[in-house]
């Protein structure tokens, strides 16, 4: 289903325009309908585009693990949008596809480990309203993982959250970026 913008989309111009366009196609095949909904605000872009860059940088935390919760946060928040471009991110970055198209139903999926099934815990947990993350979970986190890990992994959902809620409100939709995986995107389970 294509992005209703409920943002108008912007016409992406000029010299930061064209270099953006051009960084997009290059990296992702297509510039993401995001990218033209914040065009309209040049300022909130450039910050977004440059903490983003920033993030890419993060090294704590398993790729793996970050994926998982990334997925499992847009998933719970209902942004179609994140969980398309995190399938084509994951497909890029080498990551299990089999196992990721499983993170929706996580809980009836054999497939994850223990440490995995925390994360996944934890991603819902905090992308719900109001949160439940458990002081247990959180200790299992950090004897699992480490400190700095869980600090990532907490940042890395806070801004999956601030990712899905705004695209969702933006009225952004699935772009097709996840058609180049092999395994399709399994929905939630309603159990």
């Amino acid at each position: 289903m294509p992005s209703t913008f409920r943002i108008p989309q912007a016409t992406i111009s000029g010299p930061y325009g064209k270099a953006l366009t051009t960084y997009a196609r290059r990296t992702w095949g297509k510039v993401p309908d995001n990218a033209y909904v914040l065009w309209h605000h040049r300022k909130v872009a450039k910050a977004v585009f440059s903490f983003e860059s920033k993030v890419s940088r993060w090294d704590r935390l398993d790729a793996h693990l970050k994926s998982y919760a990334e997925l499992a946060s847009a998933a719970v928040i209902g942004c179609s949008w994140c969980v398309d471009f995190g399938y084509f991110l994951a497909h890029h970055e080498g990551l299990d596809l089999a196992k990721l198209r499983e993170v929706p139903r996580w809980r009836q999926s054999t497939v994850f480990t223990d440490v995995e099934r925390d994360v996944l815990e934890y991603a819902e947990a905090m992308s719900v309203t109001p949160p439940t993350v458990t002081d247990e979970l959180t200790q299992r986190l950090l004897g699992a993982l480490g400190v700095p890990a869980v600090v990532e992994l907490t940042q890395i959902v806070a801004l999956e959250n601030m990712r899905s809620r705004f695209n969702a409100a933006a009225g952004l939709q699935s772009q097709g970026y996840s058609d180049v995986c092999e395994v399709p995107i399994v929905l939630p389970s309603t159990s």
